[in-house]
Order: structure tokens, then sequence, then C-alpha cells
């Protein structure tokens, strides 16, 4: 808790610097400084939002993606705030400078717009029927022009830079302005460095299977290039597949399903347009790998070692929970639930059969076909798994957020729940 509060503060710090230099340099009335420091702190906090869509993996190691994603989809939205209260009350004698502004600022709303709804799960994930307009406007919004949409803020900020360079009143200020073009210069660098520059310095491997599990589901196994010796039960990676002609270079990710560091095995659900190609990945294809991310196994080694581990996976979602399973079956008393849509979708049955025989009893799994429900959790779950448990929920979104409801109604607390859903 103390960590994602000192992550979130960053929200209020990292504007700070260019405000205090601003008000020490700057002769305007407090009223006129008010709503400059409002613009300033909607640019800042652009720029930090930029930073944080770079997915630093130390980052992730402390606070987890998810927090990360927050932070950066918050960002956004209280940048646009900020930004329209400076630009309705602001003034600037700049025919052009106002133009950039505006157009910066309708840039900016437009692609927080789109971005709330085509890559986050704020709204989509909390109203079917909006979920249902998603699905099919993304025939044609795809996955990869969504994510080149959301690089638009890299304009946004280009025009917002030059909007600052014009006002009289600020660009005569030479300590701020070199301060102000520090935080642009350093943050489009460590962007540029990270995207473009970076991903030669990934990890690499090569595909090696390639199979169909049950009805819409594949296992992808890829044998690195050297061994993954940071991976850790319940990670996960982004995989960029090179040289494959059906399937787009960009970066998705997917759960390492064991706990192999020198060849790593993902089960991919073919849902979306990018997933569905997956099945054209041939073995011998070069893959990069950016990670690994996750933040389950160092939250279970913080937890009592006496508490009991429950795991809640929904279809292929149930992979990180398996890895976390094979880590921990002989030593941690371990239940895993597993909700699937049909029989011959419960693929790795064998596999938990023979983790439960090695367990010496410390490893219980149920397998539902279908959602599990309120009464199927209460029946399931013993007393002192929902009054002492740590509960490990991963799978689709919708049903990420649901099952965190139910488990809620009977009676776990927040504190103990804790979700993977990878939308910004």
């Amino acid at each position: 808790m103390l960590r994602k509060l000192l992550f979130w503060s960053i929200a209020v710090v990292f504007p700070l610097p260019l405000v205090l230099t601003y008000d020490y340099q700057a002769t305007e009335p407090d009223s006129l400084k008010f709503y400059i420091f409002l613009g300033l702190i909607a640019y800042t906090w652009w720029l930090l939002s930029i930073l944080l869509s770079v997915r630093p993996s130390w980052l992730d190691r402390s606070v987890g993606l998810p927090s990360i994603y927050g932070l950066h989809g918050m960002l956004g939205v209280l940048a646009i705030a900020t930004a329209y209260v400076h630009r309705d009350y602001g003034y600037s004698p700049s025919r052009l400078a106002r133009d950039l502004g505006d157009w910066g600022f309708y840039g900016a709303l437009g692609v927080l717009c789109f971005s709330v709804f085509f890559m986050s799960g704020w709204f989509v994930d909390r109203s079917s029927l909006l979920l249902t307009a998603k699905r099919i406007l993304e025939v044609v919004f795809r996955r990869q022009l969504s994510v080149w949409v959301h690089r638009l803020n890299l304009v946004v900020v280009a025009m917002i830079w030059l909007h600052v360079h014009l006002l009289l009143r600020v660009n005569q200020h030479f300590a701020f302005m070199m301060l102000f073009d520090l935080y642009t210069v350093v943050v489009m660098g460590i962007y540029t460095w990270k995207k473009w520059i970076a991903p030669d310095t990934y990890p690499t491997g090569t595909v090696i299977s390639n199979e169909m599990l049950g009805g819409a589901t594949r296992r992808v196994s890829v044998k690195v290039d050297r061994k993954a010796s940071t991976l850790q039960p319940g990670d996960f990676f982004f995989l960029s597949f090179e040289g494959s002609p059906s399937v787009s270079r960009e970066w998705h990710p997917f759960s390492v399903t064991d706990d192999n560091p020198e060849t790593l095995t993902f089960t991919i659900r073919q849902h979306g347009d990018f997933t569905r190609r997956v099945e054209d990945v041939e073995v011998g294809t070069r893959v990069r790998l950016e990670g690994p991310f996750g933040r389950f196994e160092s939250i279970i080694q913080d937890r009592d070692h006496e508490a009991p581990l429950v795991f809640l996976g929904m279809g292929a979602g149930a992979a990180p929970l398996i890895s976390l399973t094979a880590a921990h079956h002989t030593t941690r008393k371990i239940h895993l639930l597993w909700a699937v849509r049909n029989p011959e979708d419960a693929y790795y049955r064998d596999v938990l059969k023979e983790y439960q025989a090695a367990s010496g009893d410390h490893l219980q799994v149920t397998i539902s076909i279908g959602r599990f429900r309120r009464e199927d959790l209460t029946n399931a779950l013993s007393a002192q798994e929902v009054t002492k448990g740590s509960f490990f929920i991963v799978g689709p979104n919708p049903a990420v957020l649901a099952n965190q409801r139910l488990l809620r109604r009977i009676g776990v607390p927040a504190r103990r729940i804790h979700q993977e859903r990878l939308t910004m």
C-alpha cells in the first residue's frame, strides 16, 4: 500500500520543479499565474503519461503493471480537465500560439475518448452493450490502428511545446525555458529509445511448437536464446513475432504457463484480431520478448506461509495460475478454481492431476463448466480460505470484475484479492 501511495504521489511531485521555477521568475499577477500553472501541470502530466507507457520493468516489480496503467489513464483524464480550464481562462495575443493550444487540446481529447473506449476497460468491461459495440467497431478499428492512434499523444506534446515557445510572457524566462525543454527532451528521448532502439536488446527466441488446445486456444512454446533468469512464477511477457507475414509485429502480452526458464510456454486464447492469427505462426519463427512482468510471486512471498492460496482462472487466464501452482504445489496450501466454457477446454486437467498426486494433499482443484456463481464459490471455498486466503484472479476483464464482486459478497476483503487485467 505504501509503495502504491508513493507511486501515485509522482503525479504531484513531477510538475513541481516547472511550476516553482516559473513562479519564482514570472511577475504576472497571481490570478494569471494560476491558469499558467494549470497549463504547465497538464503538460507535465502528458509527459509523465508517456513515460509510464514505456512499461518500466523495475517499476512493474514494485507496484505492478495494472497500477502503472491506472495512473497512466488517470493522468490523461486529469490533464484534459486542467488543460480545459487553462484554455478557457488563459489568454495569448499570438494567434498561432492559440491555435496550437486548441489543436493540442482537441487532439488530446480525441485520443483520450478513443483510448477509453478501445484500449481500456473503464466503461466497456462494465457494460455488455458497450462491449458489444466495441467488438463490432473493432472490425474497423483494429488493435494495431488503436496503438498508433494512442501515439498521437506525441503530436499533441509537440504542438503544446511549440505553443509555449510562442508565448512572450513565458519564453522570456531563460531558466524556466531551459527546464521546460529539458523535461520534453528527456521524456521524448526515453520514449524513442524504449520504443524503437531498446527492442533490439530484448531477449529473443524461436517458436518450437504451435499446437491447438480445446476449441479456440493454442499453446505456443518458445525456446529462448538465453535462459530467462529473472522469470518468476505467474509472470508474463510482451511478444513480437518477427518474420510472420500474417501476424502483426505489434507487442502483445501473454502469460507463461509453466516455470521453465529455457523454454517458455504460452497459452493463448484466439479471441481478438491479433490472437486469431497466432495459428499462422510457424515453427522456426523468431520471437522478441519484452519482460518478464508480474507481481503475483512477490505478493505470495510477502504473505503468511500458512495462509492458503486461492487461484481463480477463467479459460486461458489459468495459464499464470498453473505456473504458480507448479512452483508451490508441494509447499503451500493451494485451491485452484478453473472455469472453462466446454469440457474439452480443460486442456491442463491431466497436468493438474499430476500436481495433485505429487502435492501431498496441498493442492485442491475445482473445474467448472461455465462461470462460477456465488453459490458455487460458497460451496467450493472453505471457511479458512474465505477468512485467511489470498485470492488471485486472472481472465477476461468482465469476468475478473464479476468474480471480484462475488468474492466481496461472500466475505473476502479487497486487500486479499489480487487480479491481473492488462488493459490501460
